[in-house]
């Protein structure tokens, strides 16, 4: 049915990842869809808030001055209109989906002061809830509605609080008016006009779901210069349910996908062996785990909110440059072009729909299993060595481990694996390995 659309992320088959390319300019996201993550099977990009942000300068240009809208004009430090539109149909017209960051809970804080500090030059006057370049006024805002003593969210065990008071001092718009709804949906409509295959919704547990569901029933279907007629745009919803708070995730499953914070949060715990954690008891991970349903999670191990942004001493951001190695320059990490991640996104696609299977552990930190019979995947994170002879569930031949290398010009540039006629295969991991795993695919077989 058409109502389920809004869980499909509307990649190109045996696409499997979004890379979020945080705080990066457009026109350097058309360049790396172009030359590096279509032709490695990555499904899509995860930009920053496109729409104009409040400028701050104490302290100077922080990455989260971009999570303060001022309008929903597409102009930020990123880019202005015209590259967001030719990032667009360049990454779409290679294969590569963009998302978009949406930032629909709120405005500025409540102490942006009133000017022209934006990044478009729009001017508004926080005091007075004033954005007249959207317009909202001060109607528009919860202000009235928080219960709490001063205005912000003082208990997040009090679910109106959480939905109708200000996240930290930001200006929280009123969800519950039709206006608002209609405002949030012209600006979302617009960048799916531009061709944008969905949205991460930012704070969404700081949003009535059924608010939430008023403005994207809203929405337009997908443009169908590169999606089907009748395609829904992809939601993601921001929530952040680590367990101890009254809101949960599962209220907004109808609306669509909800990230899964638990999964990066036990992962970290599980592979530093904290709380008595070992790898052999992530046989039933995910569902078993107490974690939102696979068809309904969005996961990640790592995400912004833990890591830092980028920039010049003028404010802007800097370029991305490619090295000679590959890596990229002007001090950007570009953890997606790490050998081991990019071969494991391929890993992902090429396993895509098999099932979980021949799962071996020793009872600690040495584990392995595979995917059906196109790929297999074996740790050691115990402190002694591993010599081990496991069933794969792959046909015979010589495979080339893509974690230490990769399969180039039919000859591996790092650890081979051998499976003989029956599946099984030897797998020898030492403690002082560069990386403890290794992992194994049909299309890596020589």
């Amino acid at each position: 049915g058409f109502c389920w659309g809004q869980y499909n992320p509307n990649t190109l088959a045996k696409r499997t990842s979004i890379v979020h390319l945080f705080e990066w300019r457009w026109a350097d996201i058309a360049l790396e869809c172009e030359r590096y993550l279509a032709p490695n099977g990555f499904g899509g990009v995860q930009v920053s808030p496109p729409n104009e942000n409040i400028i701050i300068t104490n302290p100077n240009r922080p990455w989260w001055e971009r999570y303060q809208p001022i309008s929903y004009k597409l102009c930020t430090r990123s880019g202005n209109e015209d590259e967001f539109r030719d990032m667009v149909t360049r990454c779409n017209n290679v294969g590569v989906r963009i998302y978009v960051d949406a930032v629909v809970n709120h405005m500025c804080g409540a102490a942006g002061g009133s000017g022209t500090h934006s990044t478009c030059g729009s001017y508004f006057n926080a005091g007075n809830r004033d954005f007249p370049a959207v317009p909202y006024s001060g109607w528009d805002f919860n202000d009235g509605k928080c219960k709490s003593g001063s205005g912000e969210i003082e208990n997040y065990g009090d679910i109106y609080q959480v939905r109708d008071c200000r996240l930290v001092s930001l200006l929280d718009l009123a969800l519950e008016k039709d206006y608002v709804r209609s405002k949030v949906a012209e600006y979302m409509n617009h960048l799916i006009d531009i061709g944008v295959a969905g949205f991460r919704i930012d704070a969404a547990k700081h949003m009535w779901p059924g608010d939430m569901r008023a403005f994207l029933d809203k929405l337009k279907d997908l443009n169908t210069k590169w999606f089907p007629e009748g395609t829904k745009p992809f939601i993601y919803q921001e929530v952040i349910d680590l367990g101890g708070e009254p809101i949960k995730g599962s209220e907004y499953f109808g609306n669509g996908r909800v990230t899964e914070f638990k999964y990066g949060a036990k992962l970290g715990t599980v592979i530093r062996k904290w709380d008595g954690e070992k790898m052999a008891y992530l046989k039933n991970w995910g569902e078993g785990w107490g974690f939102v349903p696979s068809d309904r999670a969005l996961v990640f191990v790592d995400n912004h909110d833990n890591q830092r942004g980028h920039g010049n001493s003028d404010g802007s951001i800097k370029p991305v440059t490619i090295n000679e190695d590959t890596t990229c320059g002007n001090d950007w990490v570009c953890e997606h072009r790490w050998r081991q991640i990019k071969n494991m996104v391929i890993f992902r696609n090429v396993v895509d729909g098999e099932p979980f299977s021949n799962w071996w552990d020793n009872g600690s930190n040495q584990v392995a299993f595979g995917r059906g019979n196109k790929g297999f995947i074996i740790f050691n994170n115990d402190d002694w060595n591993m010599s081990v002879y496991l069933q794969t569930g792959l046909p015979a031949g010589t495979y080339c481990d893509v974690i230490s290398g990769q399969k180039e010009n039919n000859k591996c540039t790092g650890k081979q694996v051998y499976v003989s006629g029956d599946g099984m295969a030897n797998f020898q991991i030492n403690t002082d390995a560069e990386d403890p795993f290794i992992a194994i695919h049909v299309d890596a077989k020589l």
